[in-house]
């Protein structure tokens, strides 16, 4: 029996930083009607999707940024988002800014079922920028100093999704860079990675220059790459638009396991962009070329588990000639 989803991306524009969650999720709730609409199965939402990216702005205190996180879903702002999910039979991946009991900080993401239930939760691994004010910067990049390092790993599980069952995994944001994140679900056979970004149009970082066009460029390669290294599908969704005067580029994607690009946003503003995924797409790959069975030579790997920073190779020295 053929196993297919219809997949979407449900990009948002600018959310403001004098913007409560009632006007965020208002506007989701809406892309999941048109989502259903459109006959939609599962809705992937951005990173950070009730909030503007708060990480901007330097705290001395962190509790000071306390009112940016969630310490519960569904709490009272976001239940509107978990009733249309019920109404219109909608599984949903959602990323937002985690409070745990204890006090832990996470950039976190969930997949939720169309009855409530969170069947996978995902904290970022990789987290970009810096932790203390950097006077150079002209824009302030604090998620180290807002968030922990995650602690769930990369996590695959088999989700009951529309009928079906489906090797379900997440990443976020600047994870989809790291060829490691995809490899670790690849070979738990996931099929299909959802992941969410809110990426500026221009690195901020001065001590260096990457040309505006090339931002754009190389996320959609590391997303493409990752999906066709490792047999799978991925929903790529993005914030976008003029952000509290700060440009994200946008450019919401739908990606099978060749790599090549389903579906595109071509707004700054809130869309929707649909694709049908055949998962019977992944069993290629998966059994010929990416064999990992057949063809991986993980003895070979060591440096990838056991180094962080890099290290300059020894210097070749020339055999002296005989005497």
């Amino acid at each position: 029996m053929p196993r297919s989803l219809v997949l979407a991306a449900a990009q948002l524009g600018p959310i403001q930083k004098a913007e409560g969650r009632d006007v965020a999720v208002g506007r989701m709730v809406r892309l999941m009607e048109k989502a259903h609409r459109m006959g939609a199965q599962v809705v992937v939402f951005p990173e950070l999707a009730l909030t503007t990216f708060f990480p901007r702005w330097y705290e001395e205190d962190i509790a000071n940024a306390d009112h940016w996180y969630e310490t519960a879903l569904p709490s009272n702002e976001t239940a509107p988002l978990f009733e249309a999910a019920r109404k219109y039979g909608l599984a949903f991946h959602l990323g937002y800014a985690e409070k745990t009991p204890d006090g832990h900080r996470y950039n976190t993401a969930v997949f939720v079922s169309p009855g409530g239930e969170v069947m996978l939760k995902y904290r970022k691994v990789h987290l970009p920028g810096h932790k203390e004010y950097d006077p150079i910067r002209k824009v302030q990049h604090l998620e180290k100093r807002f968030f922990e390092v995650g602690n769930l790993g990369f996590p695959v599980v088999r989700a009951p999704v529309a009928g079906h069952e489906v090797n379900v995994g997440m990443m976020i944001c600047n994870d989809r860079r790291w060829p490691e994140a995809w490899r670790v679900m690849g070979l738990q056979q996931v099929e299909l990675v959802m992941l969410g970004y809110n990426t500026p149009s221009l690195n901020m970082d001065n001590r260096g220059f990457e040309a505006h066009h090339l931002r754009v460029f190389h996320s959609h390669l590391t997303i493409q790459a990752g999906c066709y290294q490792n047999a799978c599908f991925a929903v790529a969704t993005a914030k976008a638009g003029t952000e509290d005067g700060h440009e994200l580029f946008g450019h919401s994607i739908i990606v099978n396991p060749q790599g090549e690009i389903m579906a595109q946003a071509t707004s700054w503003g809130d869309e929707l962009i649909v694709a049908e995924a055949d998962l019977g797409m992944c069993e290629l790959g998966r059994t010929t070329i990416f064999n990992f069975a057949k063809h991986r030579r993980p003895e070979a790997y060591g440096r990838i588990t056991g180094q962080v920073g890099s290290e300059p190779p020894p210097v070749w020295n020339a055999p002296r000639a005989a005497e």
